[in-house]
């Protein structure tokens, strides 16, 4: 095998780590970058654990899924008065972001994990990419891998024409101690992804681990992602946060502004199942994520790519985001290594591959918000809504 790259990964997030992780696999002297001053933390983001997202801790590290995510059996969909309209036996891994960063994080170690270090620019010459850091550092490398996520400023430098399309709609989120609830909400919910559709609309509920991973059931975090429409017009009006801040992606928990958040628990009263009103009245501090397409036509410039949501912003329907930001990594591993260690060669066979998983990806998921948030034509039990990253259940 040929002399494997010199790595930096800009973006410490969980695309960033896997990614680190299998090219250090490889051989790649391995670096990563992250601008924040500490550790990364995404309160109250449930994630679903598809395979490419387990795989690493499970396959390298040795760490069970069913340690860091919690497991449902069943998928469920309640109409308005609580009652079944349908169900299945589906078994789900349901983790958090939280608790997945941290699997990953202590597999890395912070030798090579470098928080404060924000890129500002780099410059590729064809044999190496220099990166010039906000504090004055310089780093040369063989290869840069941009994972600087869905703001990625890399992407911004390669494809300046590149925007996000605001879909229409956003996800209010938020987590409440299960132990909190009532006991028969608790029952109801507790081994179930649940779903309600209404027109315009629809709402999951999930049990995710508790804040420190907890994963047994009474210690654990029931996790809502409730799609509601919100018109272009009066979206910066929505996204002003208690501080006068118009806020852009989202508005971070404890900084959602009263009078959203009260018309918001209202209507949770008015159209959601009792269990379903119970869990999303009484979380503390709900929060709003802005839901954007992104979608890139190159993701592989010479000795530069980009990974995860630095290249494809997906909407969540297909709960396939982080397993795509984890798959780009391990396409790009299997690549280098086919290539011998050479990076253009090997960026160019990738990016072919994961180009069209991307555009894949969005497609999909583009259609089930529009079937749910606009056509009205969102069917409990769809096989469509699987999960899945290359198609539903895969």
């Amino acid at each position: 095998m040929g002399t494997m790259p010199r790595v930096a990964v800009v973006g410490g997030s969980l695309g960033g780590l896997t990614a680190a992780l299998l090219l250090r696999d490889l051989g790649c002297e391995v670096s990563v970058y992250e601008r924040s001053h500490a550790d990364l933390e995404a309160r109250g983001a449930g994630i679903a654990v598809l395979e490419a997202t387990w795989r690493y801790p499970v396959e390298r590290l040795g760490v069970p899924a069913e340690d860091f995510s919690s497991e449902t059996t069943w998928v469920r969909f309640v109409s308005e008065d609580g009652s079944m309209v349908h169900e299945q036996r589906h078994p789900y891994l349901l983790s958090s972001w939280n608790a997945v960063y941290r699997v990953l994080l202590h597999g890395f170690g912070r030798d090579h994990y470098h928080l404060s270090s924000e890129m500002t620019s780099f410059e590729d010459d064809g044999e190496h990419v220099t990166l010039t850091f906000a504090d004055g550092r310089i780093e040369v490398v063989d290869l840069l891998v941009c994972a600087d996520g869905i703001t990625s400023a890399a992407r911004k430098t390669l494809l300046p024409e590149v925007t996000g399309g605001y879909a229409g709609y956003v996800a209010w989120r938020g987590v409440i101690p299960e132990a909190e609830l009532s006991q028969g909400t608790y029952d109801a919910l507790f081994d179930t992804l649940t779903y309600q559709v209404m027109p315009n609309s629809h709402i999951l509920v999930y049990p995710i681990p508790g804040p420190g991973g907890e994963v047994e059931q009474g210690k654990r975090l029931m996790n809502i992602v409730w799609y509601r429409n919100v018109a272009a017009d009066v979206l910066d009006e929505f996204l002003t946060d208690t501080n006068g801040e118009i806020r852009v992606l989202s508005v971070p928990p404890g900084l959602m502004n009263e009078q959203a958040i009260a018309a918001m628990r209202a209507d949770a009263h008015a159209l959601l199942a009792p269990q379903l009103a119970e869990v999303v009245t009484r979380i503390e501090e709900p929060f709003v994520q802005v839901v954007y397409d992104i979608e890139v036509p190159r993701m592989a410039f010479g000795r530069v790519c980009l990974i995860g949501d630095a290249a494809f912003g997906v909407r969540p329907h297909a709960a396939a985001g982080t397993a795509k930001a984890a798959e780009d990594g391990w396409v790009l591993a299997e690549e280098l290594a086919a290539a011998d260690g050479d990076v253009p060669t090997a960026l160019a066979k990738w990016e072919t591959r994961q180009l069209a998983l991307g555009h894949d990806l969005l497609a999909r998921t583009r259609d089930i918000g529009r079937r749910s948030q606009i056509d009205g034509d969102f069917i409990a039990g769809d096989p469509r809504l699987v999960f899945g990253l290359y198609r539903p259940g895969h």
